[in-house]
């Protein structure tokens, strides 16, 4: 293989991590299974702290559950910016747009993580930090997963809306007391083109080499 044979295939090899880009809305038809399962096992390869795999998903397809979840987190969003004091006016307005980006999305994969597999410590400390492992295990996976739908031509979005209300959210799925709401990932095939891309740090601004 030549030089610039070489260079186009790593080209190619970085392009899916570097065109991937968030995605709010949605056409209405249905993810297949198939690529559904396609995309969760890519999410299941990524690595994790003592191959423990603390990462857990629960994929909503139906419309009554989207629904419910979007209802259950909106009332919540609403009664923590009341007590800021924020304007109703506003408050309105990101509600529907988040109950919009959640009902209108073909798929739903509620996001956690469990510890029960990890390993466990009697000092705050070092329970802390592999705390903290769970939850960098699952954020890669779900990278894997981000990709993995873009791999697929599908579009998603990373929402953190569960994590402000997690006891709601399992309660409301029926979620094991040991899953942990992380987050949520919108997915679909993309109504329109995403926002354009925002402005990212330059490899200078957040990397050093040979550090004192």
């Amino acid at each position: 293989m030549t030089d610039t044979a070489v260079a186009a295939s790593v080209e190619r090899a970085h392009d899916p991590l570097r065109s991937r880009r968030s995605v709010r809305w949605y056409r209405p038809e249905p993810v297949g299974a198939d690529i559904l399962d396609r995309i969760l096992t890519s999410a299941g390869r990524a690595p994790s702290a003592h191959n423990r795999q603390p990462w857990r998903y629960l994929v909503l397809t139906e419309p009554a559950a989207k629904v419910a979840l979007a209802r259950t987190m909106g009332a919540r969003l609403a009664e923590d910016r009341q007590r800021d004091g924020d304007a109703d006016a506003a408050i309105r307005d990101d509600v529907e747009r988040s109950h919009r980006r959640i009902v209108g999305a073909a798929a739903v994969i509620v996001v956690a993580l469990t510890v029960r597999p990890m390993d466990h410590y009697p000092d705050a400390a070092r329970s802390r930090a592999e705390y903290l492992m769970a939850v960098q295990s699952t954020a890669m996976a779900t990278q894997n997963l981000l990709l993995a739908a873009h791999a697929e031509g599908l579009g998603a979005c990373w929402m953190c809306a569960p994590l402000f209300c997690p006891s709601e959210v399992r309660g409301l799925l029926g979620m094991p007391e040991d899953w942990e709401p992380q987050g949520l990932i919108t997915m679909g095939y993309a109504a329109g083109e995403p926002r354009p891309p925002r402005p990212r740090l330059a490899v200078p601004e957040f990397v050093r080499f040979d550090a004192p």
